[in-house]
């Protein structure tokens, strides 16, 4: 039977289907329109800036870093390129070992390259290009860019890498740069956090941004303290890419600008006299010129080579530095404090003079010793050295002498006086890690010392101040820069290694300000007084023999420290080992009539100050006063340092050309950013500045000395800046007779049973 077929019924239900399904397709174009607007209105900065990382890179170039040289322009540190082989671990297939040693049946990689590559992959993250062969040779360059296609992440890029022509020339001050640590990152991190980009002080040097790119950072020295100058601004370039990260085209760039030259005020031909006088001996020599306070040369003996930091030391040569007994790496005249011993003199000569305890005119008939509260401190001429006044004193370094007047003038008056001369306090030399030393006082002593009886003053430990010894412990840069300021009749001048700042762009340079800090008031008739006594030590006195016809008149004083204790002995040198052994002191500022240098130096262990330190200063003055005027002195004095380290060969970068800029041979330009040697050089940037017209980290504060504890038998007196730690002294003293040295160098016995010079 037919079925009759509602056709209105149907035709409802069709109506009904289309209208759906046209809904439907509406509601989708309307989702797909508001998912448009979505996209491309209401959040359109939003994922524009999302797609254009997707498309654009942003790569960093890192700044040149900044030409050293001495004052005279002499190259001190400077910079080159070379190829390095380098791994993005989130590029490469497989596992990292597997990537590595695949690549070392192309390339020699060894363990050391392994382990300086795992070490630097902790503090670094998964996405960032991490070099593991350095300075490669051209054919190794050549191998790796033929079987460049099965290593996906691994790349030769050109980099900068820093040099120390003299090597170990002038080192501490110097410093070297390193990859940088964890630790410097969190320095970096910190610094821009306090640098706010809202103030008018934002400099933008300081931004944490500033760093990408950056591998390496100034350790010590001037390499680290004048950071912010030596690195410079780094660039940035926006390249096209494609969703395999292949470039296509360069969309902008941002040229990095370079760092600025630094100009010391070192004369290195000065310096490498000094250093090649010590001759091997451990010690410290700072000389600094008192109208500027410029300092001329500053040595820590022995040395070390920074170009063995730069790319990471081997751990052989670091046990070698870290564990050898003359202490290499430590920076002696800046973290090293020792005992003046008589070259504390003068200075005690001209508080009596200012505070009036003492007329140059006053003086008594030397009987050899001094006793007080029982005990005899000794001079060195044991049957005395007949009429003494205040000349006399310190022309024979007499003791005597100065046993009196420190009980005279009291602890708290000499640490008055002495303050404002810089002894025991930081100089604001612009280098980091200043010792601060001790200058003894009352109040120190009661800061010092924990245990009340610890802390208790006794008026015995006061006489052996006088003649340098006792609490006494200074460093040898604050030796020095007393001394320069007794040449400048009392104006203090902060003394500095950085004399000018150079932009390596505009060649504009900026002076460092060597205004005066401060004038000491002290008397011109007082200094001059002194002044006279110091040419008598070097004319008729201690150092007569060593500055024999010397065509210049200087002023100086011999000193001698005391390492080792003896009790109710002589003292022997020779039959002490050599750490046991005096140290050797020397002061000195040429002409004295017009000084143009003044200077501090100790040797270690040396003995006698006129024996062992008075030649140096001898070879130091008649070099910068003399031969240094000679035609081609200076050039002599830094082949001779050159000489000491191989050149690489490479040309110097410096100024505005950029690593980034430079070339890639032909063999592997489609495959990495490298550098063409010819093109690197820049020789408008290596030429040198025109003559004129810089562990480290703060050292620990030294436990201080009392003077009852004999030498630690883990840790010699000897050590600087170190002391064994304080013993309980007795309520009373007792008598006991001690002996003395030659002129300068007289031993004498604590209240508390400890001998200091």
């Amino acid at each position: 039977m037919t079925e009759i077929k509602n056709t209105e019924q149907q035709l409802s239900k069709f109506r009904l289907r289309v209208a759906a399904a046209g809904l439907f397709v509406f509601v989708c174009f309307g989702l797909i329109g508001l998912r448009f607007l979505y996209l491309q209105v209401w959040h359109f900065s939003k994922y524009s800036l999302q797609a254009n990382e997707n498309r654009i890179s942003v790569a960093p170039i890192v700044p040149n870093r900044g030409i050293i040289t001495d004052r005279n322009g002499v190259v001190l540190a400077k910079n080159y390129s070379a190829y390095t082989l380098e791994i993005t671990r989130s590029k490469i297939n497989g596992t990292l070992d597997e990537t590595i040693d695949e690549l070392s049946q192309v390339i020699p990689i060894d363990a050391r390259d392994r382990r300086r590559f795992k070490k630097v992959l902790e503090d670094s993250k998964n996405f960032e290009s991490l070099p593991i062969r350095t300075r490669l040779t051209d054919e190794e360059v050549a191998k790796f860019t033929a079987q460049r296609f099965r290593f996906p992440g691994v790349e030769v890029r050109a980099r900068l890498f820093r040099q120390y022509p003299l090597g170990a020339t002038a080192a501490h001050v110097i410093g070297y740069i390193g990859r940088i640590s964890q630790r410097d990152q969190e320095r970096i991190d910190d610094a821009s956090d306090a640098n706010d980009e809202s103030s008018d002080h934002y400099d933008p040097r300081l931004d944490a941004n500033n760093y990408k790119g950056t591998d390496y950072v100034g350790k010590i020295g001037v390499e680290q303290s004048y950071e912010t100058e030596l690195h410079g601004l780094t660039g940035f370039e926006e390249v096209e890419v494609t969703a395999g990260g292949r470039p296509v085209r360069t969309m902008s760039r941002t040229q990095a600008t370079p760092g600025n030259n630094l100009q010391l005020s070192l004369d290195i031909g000065l310096q490498q006299v000094a250093e090649q006088a010590f001759a091997g001996k451990r010690g410290a020599l700072v000389a600094i010129e008192p109208s500027t306070g410029d300092v001329l040369a500053f040595v820590s003996a022995p040395s070390f080579d920074p170009n063995s930091f730069v790319d990471g030391i081997d751990q052989q040569t670091w046990d070698a530095l870290n564990n050898s007994p003359d202490h290499p790496l430590l920076n002696r005249p800046l973290h090293g404090t020792y005992p003046p011993g008589s070259t504390y003199k003068p200075f005690m000569a001209l508080a009596a003079l200012t505070l009036h305890k003492r007329t140059p005119g006053w003086g008594f008939q030397d009987p050899g010793y001094f006793t007080f509260g029982g005990h005899t401190f000794r001079n060195d001429v044991r049957s005395g050295q007949g009429w003494v006044d205040m000349n006399r004193a310190i022309v024979v370094s007499n003791d005597t002498y100065f046993y009196m007047l420190a009980r005279d003038l009291g602890v708290n008056a000499m640490a008055g006086f002495m303050k404002p001369w810089g002894f025991g306090q930081i100089t604001g030399i612009d280098i980091a890690g200043e010792a601060r030393g001790i200058l003894p006082s009352t109040e120190w002593k009661r800061k010092a010392y924990r245990k009340p009886e610890q802390q208790r003053w006794y008026e015995g430990e006061t006489i052996s101040l006088g003649i340098g010894q006792g609490y006494n412990s200074f460093t040898i840069l604050q030796l020095a820069h007393a001394t320069a300021t007794l040449a400048n009749n009392g104006v203090v001048m902060k003394p500095h290694l950085v004399r000018d700042i150079e932009n390596p762009i505009s060649k504009a340079t900026r002076a460092v300000v060597r205004d005066p800090s401060d004038k000491i008031p002290v008397q011109q008739k007082d200094v001059d007084f002194i002044k006279r006594a110091m040419e008598g030590v070097v004319t008729n006195g201690t150092a007569a023999k060593v500055f024999a016809g010397a065509p210049y008149l200087a002023a100086g004083k011999t000193g001698t420290a005391q390492v080792y204790s003896l009790q109710g002995a002589n003292y022997k040198g020779h039959a002490l080992a050599e750490h046991l052994r005096d140290h050797a002191l020397f002061i000195a500022f040429a002409p004295a009539e017009q000084p143009k240098i003044a200077l501090a130096l100790i040797v270690e262990n040396g003995g006698w100050g006129a024996e062992s330190a008075g030649p140096i200063a001898r070879k130091v003055l008649d070099y910068y006063l003399i031969d240094r005027m000679k035609p081609g002195a200076q050039a002599a004095a830094v082949a001779a340092a050159a000489s000491a380290t191989e050149d690489t060969g490479l040309p110097m970068i410096g100024g505005t050309q950029s690593p980034a800029a430079v070339a890639l041979p032909a063999s592997v330009a489609n495959s990495s950013p490298a550098f063409s040697p010819q093109a690197a050089s820049n020789p408008a940037v290596a030429k040198s500045i025109i003559a004129p017209p810089l562990a480290a980290s703060a050292p620990k504060p030294s436990t201080p000395r009392a003077a009852s504890a004999p030498p630690a038998a883990a840790l010699p007196a000897s050590t600087p800046g170190r002391a064994p730690a304080p013993k309980k002294r007795p309520a009373e003293p007792t008598p006991t007779m001690v002996r003395g040295n030659e002129n300068d160098a007289v031993r004498v016995l604590a209240p508390s049973g400890g001998i200091d010079e």
